[in-house]
């Protein structure tokens, strides 16, 4: 076998290799997308459905809320106005806290993509 025959075995075993290896990482990468997706999208449906569920819940929770304090005061428009003042409130803690809850979901998201 001369050195040009070997050379030449030599580099199209080195390229057999490479194309092996680009394969596998192709596949590799794909399923990779594949879970990283799946979780993503299951983590997106069930957000959804829980939240969907805890508004309702809490819109039935106001209403009676709303109901009891204005048979208390004796005065429903008064009990509605002080159940939404108190919303209101939530609503301003939540935009004051943002950074902190914005720096939770990064963190919890980057747990579960980057696993």
């Amino acid at each position: 076998m001369s050195v040009f025959d070997s050379i030449n075995e030599t580099s199209n075993n080195a390229i057999d290799a490479g194309e092996r290896y680009l394969k596998s990482s192709h596949e590799y990468y794909r399923l990779k997308i594949f879970q990283q997706l799946s979780v993503s999208l299951s983590l997106v449906f069930k957000t959804v459905i829980i939240a969907g569920l805890t508004v309702v819940g809490l819109t039935f929770v106001a209403i009676a809320l709303a109901f009891f304090i204005g048979s208390m005061v004796d005065n429903y428009a008064l009990g509605f106005v002080i159940v939404g003042a108190l919303f209101f409130i939530l609503a301003v803690l939540c935009f004051l806290f943002r950074k902190h809850i914005n720096n939770l979901v990064v963190s919890n998201l980057s747990d579960k993509f980057f696993e």
